[in-house]
């Protein structure tokens, strides 16, 4: 009888966990089916492009795992039975004997009033594309608010600008925007927003969403044709209503090779998963975050599966990546366990960097059975490739 491995989700975590076991267990007694909402793989780090009005380069699932070994099923999940060891498809019922989750995360509104009701979002496709359509019908002079002052909320904000540079864009955030990157950065960042026409709104916290705009705890009102809301993500619900032990944010708590704590037969990766990193601290909501955890979730599986030594790792970061537009850029230094250091590269160099990190994730999803890297040999890559760069430049 063949050991059934379910994949559920398809974001950057759940496709690499699938392409990678395929290269692990490509054997007849393994069948690894992965689930999916979306019949396309969604590059989720790019919803700031989809949304300025830049088209990406369509992928199938269909397409990519052909020949792998690997179903893809385009279907909804709608709950998990951990016990009985299904997943339900909206009626139909998906039977496993490993399951890997990987759902992901949606947007956080934090119970801010009026988010659901008047803010867009770039955490997924079709969000992504409803926030183009409305840009679009935005006529020159009319005014667009991100709320948030993270990572999403950057790009976003410096996307638009520089894509629309006929309309008035503005920056919120609780505390400062890019507040926890090295001084070196945060000058470059500055500048950045500067030169776009970007206005910052710092230590500005939103406390309602207005159909025309934002109120401040100070009682400010920010005013705005098209707000966006950038300020956090939660991950899906469905995990936390099964009898995984999960953390208070609803993430499955794994141990050190991605596998449920309370369910030996579950493992999580990604934004669904809660797992200690370098340092001790959990991993944050990333793709940087999720590839690894995907990869060595994948070894951990087809190791026990197969009898081999089960490996141990610890997973750490190396940099930061982030895009302001696409001709400029930050990439920051990190330690292991994601502390900002003092070497930064900016413009047009970290842009190039940033670009080819975004395109070695994509690679990674086309090519799903190819050998994926090591952390090791991923942070060497990735080192080598940026030396490269600045030597060219």
């Amino acid at each position: 009888m063949k050991h059934r491995i379910v994949v559920l989700g398809a974001g950057y975590a759940g496709a690499n966990a699938a392409g990678r076991l395929a290269r692990r267990l490509h054997r007849d007694d393994v069948e690894i089916t992965l689930v999916n909402g979306d019949p396309e793989f969604v590059e989720r780090v790019r919803m700031h492009q989809l949304a300025s009005g830049q088209d990406l380069r369509p992928r199938p699932l269909r397409d990519l795992y052909a020949g792998t070994g690997v179903q893809v099923r385009t279907a909804r999940v709608t709950a998990v039975d951990v016990e009985a060891k299904t997943v339900d498809l909206g009626g139909e019922t998906l039977a496993y004997d490993t399951l890997v989750y990987a759902l992901g995360s949606a947007i956080a509104d934090h119970g801010v009033p009026g988010v659901a009701e008047h803010a867009h979002n770039v955490a997924g496709k079709q969000a992504a594309l409803r926030l183009r359509a409305r840009l679009s019908e935005v006529e020159p002079g009319g005014t667009v608010l991100i709320v948030g002052g993270g990572l999403t909320g950057i790009e976003t904000a410096t996307e638009i600008a520089e894509a629309h540079p006929d309309l008035e864009v503005a920056i919120a955030a609780r505390g400062r925007v890019g507040g926890w990157l090295s001084d070196k950065a945060q000058r470059h960042l500055r500048g950045a927003l500067d030169r776009l026409g970007i206005t910052v709104h710092d230590h500005a916290d939103i406390t309602r969403v207005e159909a025309e705009g934002a109120v401040t705890g100070a009682g400010e009102q920010i005013r705005a044709q098209v707000t966006v809301w950038t300020a956090g993500f939660a991950v899906h619900p469905i995990a936390a209503a099964t009898a995984l032990e999960v953390s208070g944010s609803g993430r499955i708590v794994v141990d050190a090779g991605m596998r449920s704590v309370s369910h030996p037969d579950v493992y999580a990766v990604g934004d669904a998963a809660l797992a200690e990193g370098a340092g001790g601290e959990p991993l944050r909501m990333s793709c940087a975050s999720a590839n690894p955890m995907a990869w060595l979730a994948a070894d951990v599986i087809a190791a026990r599966l197969t009898g081999r030594k089960v490996p141990q790792t610890t997973i750490g970061y190396s940099v930061q990546c982030i895009s302001l537009g696409r001709r400029d850029g930050i990439i920051q230094r990190v330690t292991a366990d994601d502390q900002v250091t003092s070497t930064v590269f900016t413009g047009r160099t970290a842009a190039r960097i940033k670009e080819m990190v975004c395109a070695s994730a994509a690679w990674s999803i086309a090519h799903p059975t190819m050998m994926m890297p090591s952390r090791r040999r991923h942070l060497a890559a990735t080192e080598a490739a940026e030396t490269r760069l600045l030597t060219r430049s």
